[in-house]
């Protein structure tokens, strides 16, 4: 008896992979770097073009009968708002001479709290002169008007309480009149009565007393509150200076830039699911990653690694192609012009060797439009793929780019190896690749990773020891059916192709 093992539960995938999101978002440097660098660039600008206006301050210290070591600022605030009227401002206008409208006026001025009973108040103005005098007259406004509340407060107070005493001395006087009235006795009824008027007149007249004290205090009062509500700093016109102007602004539309750009690059890369890490590419494609390629030269000390890679690449595709009688092709995803220069070097490779043809079946810009150099292989168009002589060696170029005939990937080549960018194809569209190359009985050698994420570290190979698609013309002719994934995609080939390990240029990290 054979013992089988048991199925292994995949763990469900997340709703959102943060790994492959930052990769995304890395991958989009581009974008979010151009946006910071146009919002550092339209900062200063706006610095440079749209100066601040001429802007005065003042400072203005307020006292309050409430003060309290413990507030918690609600006495500032609402001198914030009552500077904020437009009793205050037509004062101030009316000062001034202007005829503008306080409505208008409050929206260049600008009060803030500094302290419990320290007040700033800033005002801007057409010139530096009118700021300061805008400023001095609005602060002068609310002097006043705090002043003439704090007056109105205590004459009020103060009132109150001698009205509250003239009260007490008309019944103070009912009182002794009732008291002069009583007769001589020696009733105790009659002496009891007699001390209760006593007692009372005492009371009334400490009343009387304490009322005229409070009424004293509270007129008393006001000239420290008057004396201590006053400007303390002059309005004096503030100085803008252009280089802090220019990096404050500027700053400010950098990191505005760069947030706008990092938000963008991650909702693009949510909503276009398209994946980057190898990882993810391979499982798509139901394929192993066996090479990497740079998509760009890079700096100029990395171009011979570049070269290096592409060399290394190239000898391994011609030790497969020479294992095999059957036709090779190359099938780009986002990279057709990198497919046709690897054709074109392997075709050179295999040209020392024999009669080599490369059948171009690219759309678009065509290694068949070339002009030809001496040592060239023979470049032939799909439509000619049957006048190749037998005895030549057959390269074939495809695409399986959105709109591709897939009927006509086999007459490429009867194996064939993916050659697709990170970042270019969604998941959707992997899917389909898989799907449709598993339909034509087309068996995927490998896939060629084209511009990857230089810090990702994920394993592009699957480790799956079932086999599935037949991998010549006697299995073909078996009928066997290819098993797919259960998510559609079908499952990587038992055939490999035997690329040995190869160091990307980017990181010289050594990739499958």
């Amino acid at each position: 008896m054979t013992a089988h093992p048991a199925p292994q539960r995949t763990a469900p995938a997340p709703l959102i992979d943060l790994q492959a999101l930052v990769a995304a978002v890395r991958r989009r440097r581009r974008l979010w770097s151009s946006l910071a660098l146009l919002g550092l660039l339209g900062g200063t600008a706006l610095a440079v073009l749209l100066p601040p206006a001429p802007t005065a301050v003042t400072k203005v210290l307020v006292t309050h009968r409430e003060d309290q070591p413990n507030d918690t600022g609600t006495l500032i605030r609402t001198d914030v708002a009552l500077l904020g009227t437009t009793r205050v401002a037509g004062a101030a206008l009316r000062s001034l001479g202007s005829a503008e409208r306080p409505e208008d006026f409050l929206e260049d001025c600008t009060a803030v709290g500094l302290t419990n009973n320290l007040l700033q108040i800033e005002v801007t103005g057409d010139s530096d002169a009118q700021a300061v005098a805008r400023a001095g007259a609005l602060a002068r406004a609310f002097v006043a008007d705090h002043v003439r509340r704090m007056r109105e407060t205590a004459k009020a107070e103060a009132g109150a309480l001698l009205e509250q005493r003239d009260r007490m001395r008309v019944e103070l006087a009912r009182v002794n009149e009732s008291i002069g009235q009583q007769p001589p006795t020696t009733d105790p009824k009659g002496a009891a009565g007699v001390e209760t008027l006593y007692a009372r007149r005492a009371e009334l007249n400490s009343r009387i007393a304490d009322f005229d004290q409070r009424a004293a205090e509270a007129g008393t009062g006001t000239p420290r509150l008057v004396s201590g509500t006053q400007i303390v700093d002059a309005p004096r016109a503030l100085r803008h200076s252009l280089p802090k102007g220019l990096a404050t602004r500027g700053g400010l539309g950098l990191v505005l830039g760069l947030v706008m750009g990092v938000a963008l690059a991650a909702v693009g890369a949510v909503v276009g699911d398209r994946p980057v890490l190898r990882r993810d590419i391979a499982a798509h494609l139901g394929a192993s990653v066996v090479a990497e390629l740079p998509g760009r030269p890079g700096r100029l000390w990395r171009r011979r690694a570049t070269r290096a890679a592409r060399a290394r690449l190239v000898s391994s595709l011609a030790r497969t192609v020479r294992g095999s009688v059957e036709p090779l092709s190359l099938l780009e995803l986002g990279c057709a012009r990198t497919t046709g220069a690897i054709a074109l070097d392997l075709a050179r490779t295999l040209g020392r060797e024999g009669p080599v043809a490369v059948v171009d079946g690219l759309p678009g810009e065509r290694p068949a439009g070339r002009r030809r150099k001496p040592g060239d292989p023979d470049v032939v168009g799909g439509e000619r793929a049957g006048a190749v002589l037998p005895q030549e060696r057959r390269i074939g170029v495809g695409s399986v780019a959105p709109g591709t005939a897939w009927t006509d990937l086999r007459y490429l080549g009867a194996r064939t190896v993916l050659v697709v960018r990170a970042g270019h194809g969604s998941t959707a569209w992997l899917h389909t690749v898989a799907r449709q190359l598993a339909d034509q009985r087309l068996p995927v050698l490998g896939v060629v990773l084209v511009d990857p994420d230089p810090r990702d570290r994920t394993d592009g190979t699957l480790w799956d020891p079932v086999p599935t698609a037949p991998c010549g013309p006697a299995d073909r002719a078996d009928g066997h059916e290819e098993q797919g994934r259960p998510n559609g995609v079908p499952q990587p080939r038992t055939e490999r192709l035997p690329l040995r390990a190869a160091r990307v240029p980017d990181d010289d990290r050594e990739v499958r």
